[in-house]
């Protein structure tokens, strides 16, 4: 059984967008808005040279990392084929527009 902190509202989001959060225990974690209003959380790291997600481009339920175009899914953090490697991901929730991160 998770135990669920409140890291922001869903407006606080943009949609096709992110927002990084920074636990207590380090390693941030990109939160990303899709256009249906879905929300995922995976480790701000490009399983290939570390890039920052958070700054990626949001297509679908995916994230195209900034630095060398590596595809990312957000529902389970691994990486597109051809390219082979996987992020963290978090468990979240949306609860009447509280944004929620297991912990």
């Amino acid at each position: 059984m998770s135990n669920w902190k409140l890291i922001c509202k869903l407006e606080d989001i943009p949609q096709l967008g992110s927002r990084v959060v920074k636990p207590a225990t380090g390693g941030d974690i990109a939160v990303f808005r899709t256009s249906d209003d879905e929300v995922f959380a995976i480790h701000d790291k490009c399983p290939h040279k570390n890039g920052p997600l958070s700054q990626g481009i949001v297509h679908g339920k995916r994230v195209t990392c900034p630095l060398h175009g590596w595809n990312i899914g957000l529902e389970d953090g691994q990486a597109v084929a051809p390219d082979v490697g996987s992020c963290t991901k978090f468990e979240i929730k949306v609860d009447n527009g509280d944004v929620y991160l297991a912990v």
